[in-house]
């Protein structure tokens, strides 16, 4: 909450890791945790991609991956990125020319494990064009397909084999002398992520990408990323994230600030703290909240709105945040202003002038931010 002291039970130490450079956002080191998401248009569409993309980044993507499993998609990637106002990682599997030829293309990153594109000259030649495109890479490590050596090895997908596959990658190359690259090692069994990224947490000091690969639909997916990806965001681990949802993908943008919000690990929009209501609420606290989400979905500074439908906890929340509304009186509640009770306001005009007040407030957090003169309150 904005105007009061970090508390330092709040605080989480991040893992220290080294920093990487996704286009012109970092990855690793102090910088912001960022928030991912994957375009599911067919890439060789370029207007559908890119329409998609400013969707996605509109919704506060920091970087958007695309897939790139034809040369045709690969070609239609030089207009996507001229387009894109994010950077893009381009998703490579098998088939190293794609990797020379997104890379070429303008992508920031590509998202391929060195070990199953073949020869080390193939690998080679993908390193090379990465390097000299300003390129990083991704070594993306997942469960359900593993390479069959550590199959028969540990005989099933388990944290140890998911490491040493993270770990055989990497080493491809540190030995071409090649160290831009982040590491993901995802499963769809969250307890096996969770601790899969725990050990290769201590095993290197690349930057780690964190998602629970598969978690399902909106409501199923955030659940089970919010507490796989939550342990570990609380434990300092992790420097990028993405929530795979069977869902649009701005929705994993959403649910990802969120999650990084709940922790105090970003403040992008607006973070309202709003009751489950109950018989004592003098106002409608569920609809109300659902339209405010909604009104306030395109502020992006950061301010903190409680919603509290009687005067129990009302101004207890309220005093921790920056805006507060709680109901109680006779169809009509008290607003709070910097944690303070300050004005009456009527259920009727309740949301209107809350929407106000907030875009007041992030006018001048913006006005602020960019070092312009503000009256004083």
């Amino acid at each position: 909450m904005s105007h009061n002291p970090i508390r330092p039970w709040r605080n989480i130490e991040r893992r220290k890791s080294r920093q990487i450079r996704v286009g012109n956002v970092l990855i690793g080191g102090d910088a912001p945790i960022a928030v991912q998401t994957m375009t599911n248009t067919p890439t060789e569409d370029a207007a559908a991609t890119i329409d998609q993309i400013i969707r996605c980044a509109d919704a506060g993507a920091d970087i958007v991956r695309v897939s790139c499993p034809t040369e045709d998609a690969t070609r239609a990637m030089r207009e996507i990125v001229k387009a894109s106002p994010v950077p893009l990682v381009a998703d490579i599997h098998f088939h190293y020319k794609r990797g020379v030829e997104a890379a070429d293309a303008g992508a920031a990153c590509l998202r391929i494990n060195p070990g199953n594109i073949g020869s080390q000259a193939r690998v080679k030649e993908v390193v090379a064009a990465a390097r000299a495109n300003g390129c990083s890479i991704r070594i993306g490590v997942n469960g359900g397909s593993l390479e069959k050596h550590l199959l028969d090895k540990y005989g099933e997908p388990c944290p140890d084999a998911m490491v040493e596959s993270a770990l055989d990658h990497a080493r491809i190359l540190d030995d071409l002398g090649f160290h831009e690259y982040k590491i993901s090692v995802k499963a769809s069994d969250m307890f096996l992520t969770v601790a899969a990224y725990q050990l290769l947490s201590e095993a290197t000091d690349a930057p780690l990408h964190l998602g629970i690969t598969e978690a399902g639909g909106l409501r199923t997916g955030t659940v089970k990323s919010s507490i796989g990806m939550g342990a570990l965001l609380w434990a300092g681990i992790g420097d990028t994230i993405r929530v795979s949802l069977s869902a649009a993908p701005e929705e994993e943008v959403k649910v990802g600030f969120e999650m990084l919000k709940s922790l105090g690990l970003r403040t992008r929009g607006v973070n309202i703290i709003a009751c489950p209501s109950c018989a004592r609420q003098g106002f409608d606290v569920i609809s109300t909240v659902e339209i405010l989400e909604q009104r306030l979905a395109h502020v992006t500074e950061p301010i903190s709105l409680s919603i509290i439908g009687c005067v129990v906890n009302g101004p207890g929340e309220a005093a921790m945040t920056d805006l507060g509304f709680t109901g109680g009186g006779k169809d009509s509640g008290k607003m709070f202003i910097a944690g303070r009770a300050d004005h009456n306001v009527s259920n009727a005009d309740m949301v209107e002038h809350i929407v106000k007040l907030v875009e007041e407030r992030a006018a001048k957090l913006k006005a602020q931010r960019e070092g312009e003169q503000v009256p004083a309150e």
